[in-house]
């Protein structure tokens, strides 16, 4: 391979490129269901939005976990397919179901059992607490009915993606998207006969456009039969080996992102503490907007997985090594794009949340504003990421968020809650300078090479598939 230094070729790039579009698309059908779900709810009012977005915070720790089953399967499937290891692809599918449905059953005790209690963690002080928790809780019962399609669909969207099949998922989230907003628009304010039921309708569209998302995603690989797929007789055929191997790699990832989302979990709720509603629906209608940009952070994640995995698999371990260089320096130029695109989308704020209130559209600015500026050291920090975890190194997510996250991070957050009277955007403007340390300690972790490795000659795939 001709070296290039830090930038590679055009022509990888491009590569790059027509995996990573394909993700992003998907990934912003997805974010556009979030979108329209608040643009909607926003025309209810502060209240009833808090209710639908306060819920959503607690669903993030789901799938945050839920992602990281994926991410850990991901990274052996990505050097299964490289190899060309079908029994091996089979396998790590049977991993995802397995580890999703153990978190679908946790999420549905805490979602039944407790609903009224973990809101009302997260609501903190909130001068609106229980009017917002009544709101809430029904919206929450009524999403657990989204937990199994959700888990499925995750299951074969990203195996697809890991294997370089990244149409299908996109061409299905948009479809799903639009069942979504038809039903949300049917069901939240009662058009076509149907009865008005708020934020009830919105639970009620997003639980039939994830079962029409899962009946085609069943429907393509069927007919499809990608590497991966497996009969429904065969799932129980695990290599256990292989399994525990997988979540070993996980468990360090778990540590690592649940890290992460616990302490933005707490930080939210220390934020929430600092108002009512009005800053409750401020905060989620800016990340609403935010999480349009950030959809770029997986088309990363995947096309570093299949480019850099797929290498690894075949044992073309410098060839890896230079291209995961090109990678990281190609996000941090993409980041300071997507830093301009998004400071100039707060002229959506009056148009897409024109019914909140006017504290909720200025706290939304402000935090719009906020988060724009630390795009491009999130776009370099989740290349150096995906850089480790295509390799199989989980050790340096861990080193990166637990050292920051529990040393600068949450005691920081602490200090100006107790010790300032500033706002939640300001808070959130200072603690996050934090970033650019885990940036540093990744780049530390990565000159180490533990992810320079073969991982699928590492494993015996001698079960049936």
């Amino acid at each position: 391979m001709k070296p290039y230094g830090h930038f590679g070729p055009l022509s990888f790039y491009k590569k790059a490129v027509l995996i990573a579009v394909p993700v992003m698309f998907q990934g912003l059908m997805q974010t556009l269901v979030s979108l329209v779900d608040n643009f909607m709810v926003a025309g209810l009012g502060d209240l009833k939005m808090s209710g639908v977005n306060v819920t959503n915070q607690f669903m993030f720790i789901f799938f945050v976990a839920l992602n990281t089953a994926m991410i850990a399967g991901g990274i052996f499937m990505s050097q299964f397919n490289g190899a060309g290891d079908s029994k091996g692809m089979g396998q790590v599918f049977r991993f995802k179901i397995f580890v999703g449905s153990f978190l679908v059953l946790i999420m549905l005790v805490c979602a039944l059992v407790f609903p009224d209690e973990l809101l009302g963690l997260i609501l903190n002080k909130n001068i609106q607490k229980e009017e917002i928790i009544v709101e809430g809780v029904p919206y929450f019962k009524l999403m657990t009915l989204t937990f199994i399609p959700i888990i499925i669909s995750t299951a074969i969207a990203s195996s697809l993606r890991e294997i370089g099949s990244v149409f299908a998922p996109l061409v299905i989230s948009i479809c799903a998207t639009g069942v979504n907003t038809f039903f949300n628009w049917v069901f939240i304010y009662g058009n076509f006969g149907a009865p008005r039921l708020e934020i009830c309708g919105a639970a009620i569209a997003t639980i039939i456009a994830r079962v029409v998302e899962l009946v085609a995603f069943i429907v393509f690989i069927i007919k499809t039969k990608p590497g991966f797929f497996i009969k429904i007789s065969t799932i129980f055929q695990m290599n256990f080996s292989l399994f525990f191997k997988i979540l070993k790699k996980s468990g360090l990832i778990l540590i690592s992102e649940l890290s992460w989302a616990v302490t933005e979990t707490i930080m939210t709720a220390v934020y929430y503490g600092r108002g009512g509603a009005g800053i409750v629906s401020g905060l989620s209608a800016a990340w609403a907007i935010a999480n349009i940009f950030m959809i770029s952070f997986n088309g990363i994640h995947t096309a570093t997985g299949v480019l850099v995995g797929g290498r690894l698999g075949r044992n073309e371990l410098k060839e890896a090594k230079a291209e995961a260089r090109w990678i990281q320096n190609g996000s941090l130029v993409f980041g300071f794009g997507i830093c301009l695109l998004e400071m100039c989308s707060t002229v959506l704020i009056p148009l897409v949340f024109g019914n909140l209130s006017e504290n909720a559209r200025s706290v939304c600015r402000m935090m719009i504003f906020v988060i724009s500026v630390y795009l491009p050291v999130w776009s370099y920090l989740n290349a150096q990421f995906a850089v480790a975890r295509s390799g199989g190194d989980a050790v340096m997510g861990a080193w990166v968020d637990l050292s920051i996250n529990s040393t600068l991070f949450l005691p920081g957050i602490f200090l100006l809650a107790v010790f300032t009277d500033l706002g939640p955007v300001e808070m959130y403007a200072i603690v996050k300078i934090t970033d650019f340390v885990k940036v540093g300690i990744a780049m530390w972790q990565l000159k180490k090479e533990r992810w320079v490795r073969n991982l699928t000659k590492l494993t015996d795939n001698s079960n049936p598939a």
